[in-house]
């Protein structure tokens, strides 16, 4: 494993990295998990048009560099939450380091997923705590996430991490209502 690419190790059992051609076997499978589940891939980045590991990882590099993002996005890191005793990817995490108009209305800073076998079990309170240390390391003082109304596990998440709930809106294009919720680092 190589470490230079970890950026919190959970004081237990899991660690956040950033996707490598190590774990280009464990994304294609996890990518397929949600697929078969018919799963929103919130979080996941480019990984629902990436049928190919590594063409996903290249477009994560992409995001990470404000000359090579796509228009209409912004410089993003992408991590994989990976479990330490098996070396299994069960979830994925966002972070964005700035807005557009976008997510400054319904997107938010964070982004993330648990892969649909591992949900429950309370992974995503861990994997959005082990990105806040990142976040401050960002430069920012709190961050924006958002969650669809209704969506109890994911809000349950966020304010089991400090989140203050702001407001719901409704975004227009999926016709869906977000809760959007504060996180002060």
């Amino acid at each position: 494993m190589n470490n230079e690419n970890i950026i919190h190790i959970d004081a237990k059992d899991f660690f956040l990295v950033e996707p490598s051609e190590i774990y280009a076997e464990q994304i294609s499978e996890y990518r397929q998990e949600f697929l078969d589940a018919d799963s929103s891939m919130d979080g996941c980045g480019p990984l629902r048009r990436c049928e190919n590991p590594i063409e996903y990882i290249a477009e994560c590099k992409k995001y990470k560099n404000k000359e090579t993002i796509p228009n209409d996005f912004v410089v993003t890191t992408q991590f994989l939450y990976v479990r330490k005793s098996d070396m299994r990817i069960v979830g994925m995490i966002q972070v964005r380091h700035y807005f557009n108009d976008w997510l400054s209305e319904f997107g938010g800073h964070i982004g993330y997923a648990i892969r649909p076998t591992e949900r429950r079990k309370g992974y995503a309170v861990s994997m959005l705590k082990a990105i806040l240390p990142y976040c401050k390391e960002l430069g920012l003082e709190k961050i924006l996430i958002s969650c669809i109304d209704g969506n109890i596990g994911s809000e349950k998440t966020i304010l089991k991490n400090g989140g203050v709930y702001e407001s719901t809106v409704c975004e227009p294009d999926r016709k869906r209502n977000l809760k959007r919720f504060w996180i002060t680092l």
